[in-house]
């Protein structure tokens, strides 16, 4: 079928800079989303690693408990010592008196432990410089405020959907993908996206839907990723890849599963994976060769000293 736009390999070189720019950087962007995560929801139970859990107790909270229990349990253990956190801890349980809390040591522990992050300057979390501030993380953990679902939701929504309205501009100029898949993958996010903020919500009423956050994480993840490097590849890789590598071979055996059925594919299968390696090599010489040709010639030129005339 003919298309009446230029596909990514054919674009000029500066307009490929410009897409390669903007997918790195959201790339790393988006790495740096996830381990974020993994360092404030992935430490709520007090245990590195996402799980089911740690998602309830985000959102829905650990009702055992107070706020500022769960947290110096979960995501903040590690700024502040066992001792402290025990005296902070005995000090909520005995009911947060704010005469103990001056003569106790409490309030030294909060200066030196808390107060670097939790001060009037910083946006989104509570100053803990303000007693009546902190008196409110001592009642019953109940999960993530209405107030703060609300802001998280419209940030989320507004700055999400632009980042996979872009990625999705340069993976439409992709060639490999038939128009079907293409508006799948470009669709996959925003479906995502609605079901994740709208899994917040569900699951700070009810717990049981934490699987949902996962799920709609984890597709948005794919079709980023998806879209990603399909785009990386045709822009820079489609040769060894798409004429010279696998992606030839893996048609000629979609076509061969589609007329001999699964025992074509079996016996297909040795090859594909030797094919497998073939591509892997030549997609590292390439790669290689490029390094050596264009990138490496141009850092040190840019490292290179000036000369005195």
């Amino acid at each position: 079928m003919p298309t009446n736009y230029t596909v990514l390999k054919d674009h000029d070189t500066p307009i490929k800079v410009l897409f390669t720019g903007y997918l790195l950087t959201v790339g790393i962007g988006y790495m740096f989303a996830l381990i974020q995560i993994l360092l404030t929801h992935g430490m709520a139970d007090g245990k590195f690693g996402l799980s089911v859990d740690d998602i309830v107790y985000s959102y829905y909270g650990n009702r055992s408990g107070t706020v500022l229990e769960q947290q110096l349990n979960g995501a903040m253990k590690q700024n502040a010592s066992d001792q402290q956190r025990f005296e902070i801890i005995q000090w909520v349980r005995d009911g947060a008196d704010f005469d103990e809390y001056k003569d106790n040591g409490i309030e030294k522990i909060i200066q030196e432990r808390c107060v670097m992050c939790h001060n009037k300057e910083a946006s989104g979390i509570p100053n803990f410089n303000d007693f009546e501030k902190l008196k409110a993380l001592t009642t019953q953990d109940e999960g993530a405020t209405l107030a703060s679902l609300t802001r998280g939701s419209h940030i989320h929504m507004f700055g999400i959907s632009f980042i996979f309205m872009f990625v999705g501009i340069i993976f439409s100029f992709s060639q490999t993908t038939s128009v079907k898949y293409k508006c799948i993958a470009i669709g996959m996010p925003y479906v995502f996206l609605i079901a994740d903020i709208l899994s917040w919500w569900l699951t700070k009423f009810f717990p049981f839907f934490a699987w949902l956050v996962i799920f709609a994480g984890m597709g948005m993840a794919v079709s980023f990723m998806f879209m990603w490097f399909t785009s990386i590849m045709e822009m820079w890789l489609f040769k060894p890849v798409y004429v010279d590598g696998i992606w030839t071979h893996y048609q000629r055996i979609k076509a061969d599963l589609d007329a001999k059925g699964h025992e074509g594919f079996l016996s297909k299968l040795p090859l594909l994976v030797g094919f497998m390696g073939k591509s892997l090599k030549q997609v590292t010489a390439f790669g290689t060769e490029k390094w050596l040709a264009i990138g490496l010639p141009l850092i040190r030129q840019l490292l290179k000293k000036p000369t005195e005339k």
